[in-house]
């Protein structure tokens, strides 16, 4: 198995693990399977999204990554969690019972020390969701994406700095029109790079100053 470190030895408490790998752009789990099952990242990416049925719109809720947990939500209510779940890439997961994981809640200090920062984390990242729908328009949510992703050394997105235009819209709430739109904007303004299916922040400063300006 190839676990971040941090996961290492809470993976190795839970001795009824096991190890699937699913290709790109299937669908590694259901609300079913969560409501059974908990899931660490090993490798890979995958989309998690909720679609309007009627008029096919989607919103993207998080790219989930090594290191990622899923689902918390459920792990905690054991209600159904009606997301729909794609891998972006080549991805591996460790599969544990779901009431494992709830036991090891209860005896694990060291799983708490792991786990309860990374809920907390999720919290915030639902909470910036909202409030980039509510209060920004969407050139000033992929300001706040990017601040919120790019590597301070090099300028690089990841996980989404290779997700295509349409990808990134679902992400934003908006569709792939008007974010061309802005890219191009923050692109004539120095503050980005744009390539096919490669986003890189060029004036980490300039992004910086701009994301100074949303919030004074």
């Amino acid at each position: 198995m190839t676990v971040v470190p941090e996961q290492s030895s809470l993976v190795a408490h839970l001795t009824r693990r096991k190890t699937l790998t699913f290709k790109a752009h299937t669908t590694p789990f259901d609300a079913m399977d969560t409501q059974k099952y908990f899931y660490f990242i090993a490798q890979g990416r995958i989309k998690i999204s909720q679609i309007h049925l009627q008029n096919a719109k989607e919103q993207t809720l998080s790219i989930l990554s090594r290191g990622d947990m899923y689902d918390v939500i459920t792990l905690l209510d054991d209600q159904a969690h009606e997301t729909i779940a794609l891998t972006l890439e080549p991805t591996t997961l460790i599969q544990v019972p779901i009431e494992d994981v709830r036991a090891l809640i209860q005896k694990s200090p060291e799983f708490g020390a792991y786990f309860f920062p990374y809920l907390a984390k999720q919290l915030r990242g639902m909470e910036d969701l909202a409030v980039d729908l509510s209060l920004y328009d969407v050139y000033e949510r992929t300001l706040r994406l990017l601040e919120r992703h790019v590597d301070t050394h090099d300028g690089t997105l990841y996980p989404i700095g290779d997700l295509s235009h349409e990808e990134l819209a679902a992400l934003l709430g908006t569709v792939r029109k008007v974010l061309n739109r802005d890219l191009q904007r923050l692109k004539a303004e120095g503050i980005v790079e744009l390539g096919r299916k490669n986003l890189r922040v060029k004036d980490i400063e300039k992004l910086f100053e701009k994301i100074d300006l949303l919030e004074s």
